[in-house]
């Protein structure tokens, strides 16, 4: 299977989005807050969270048919807490979230086709496979950028 789709999409994001980011004025990734009340800073930390959470199952559900592995779903804002996002030094966020993503891209395009139907059972019981978690990664990152940009034109 293909998910040239996916990879591409990830890369054209990080080349429409880092310099974008790093030129945002700090009081725009600071000040400005989202329905869930978080700040931009915020979010593309929960992006880092989220590339570094489906690292972990992809590379998992490669030698595990299935996988009993944590959900942060419910645990998202705690996350964002415990690693004060909002304090970090903004160009290392977004430094991270860019290479980290760049490593999903060598990720996805080395899955083991074989394994792709392997599955992992969310914190709501829901089943998840291998493909369907590759699939739907490139939406997660749009939802939340798309989330950014509609702070910036706040």
């Amino acid at each position: 299977m293909d998910f040239s789709n996916v990879t591409n999409g990830i890369n054209q994001y990080i080349d429409k989005w880092e310099q974008k980011l790093i030129n945002l004025p700090v009081e725009t990734i600071t000040q400005k807050r989202n329905k869930q009340n978080r700040t931009i800073k915020q979010i593309l930390g929960h992006l880092i969270d989220s590339a570094a959470n489906n690292h972990q199952r992809m590379i998992r559900l490669q030698y595990n048919a299935k996988l009993v592995f944590p959900d942060y779903q419910q645990d998202n804002d705690l996350w964002i807490a415990l690693q004060d996002y909002q304090n970090e030094d903004w160009f290392t966020i977004i430094q991270l979230w860019k290479y980290y993503n760049l490593h999903m891209i060598q990720v996805i395009k080395s899955v083991d086709q074989t394994k792709l139907d392997n599955s992992w059972q969310s914190f709501e019981d829901i089943t998840v496979t291998l493909r369907q978690m590759i699939e739907g990664y490139l939406g997660h990152i749009e939802l939340h950028l798309n989330e950014i940009q509609e702070l910036i034109d706040k």
